[in-house]
């Protein structure tokens, strides 16, 4: 069974994960609790990061750009922030908000770092990758579609 491929699942709070491929290709799908929340791929230019000296890309980047928890410019975290965190959001926290004493990304950090996970699989070639994060976005891999980004199955 392909779920069986990927990693164990690691927490966010314990990221950086020591001994992480520094470069390499593959998937990776997040969760919360037994809700898959995102599927995507990374190292889309493996090759050419490794001639350029790269000595960290790929998956690392991708899933270190997520735990940083910043909203601008990361879309799991956006989407997490905007799905998941401004939803919840009590009264005092929004006061917190105005006061300028806590920040999206800060809310955003804190709750990825407590309560997401993630698995990886490393691949041979970026194009296995492709292949993969069809399947997990159409609920084949996990028996479940990600919340943030599913395919239909006609797609």
């Amino acid at each position: 069974m392909l779920k069986n491929a990927f990693s164990k699942r690691f927490k966010f709070k314990n990221w950086p994960k020591t001994n992480f491929p520094a470069l390499a290709a593959g998937i990776y799908v997040i969760w919360d609790k037994q809700t898959l929340l995102y599927v995507n791929t990374a190292g889309k230019d493996l090759d050419k990061a490794q001639r350029s000296g790269k000595t960290k890309f790929g998956l690392v980047t991708r899933l270190n750009g997520h735990a940083s928890g910043r909203t601008g410019g990361d879309q799991f975290c956006s989407l997490l922030a905007n799905r998941i965190i401004i939803p919840s959001l009590t009264s005092t926290q929004l006061n917190k908000f105005k006061e300028g004493s806590t920040t999206l990304d800060q809310m955003t950090k804190k709750y990825l770092r407590t309560n997401l996970e993630y698995q990886y699989l490393v691949v041979d070639n970026f194009q296995d990758a492709i292949d993969l994060d069809g399947h997990c976005k159409r609920g084949a891999i996990f028996e479940q579609k990600p919340l943030f980004n599913p395919i239909d199955q006609e797609n």
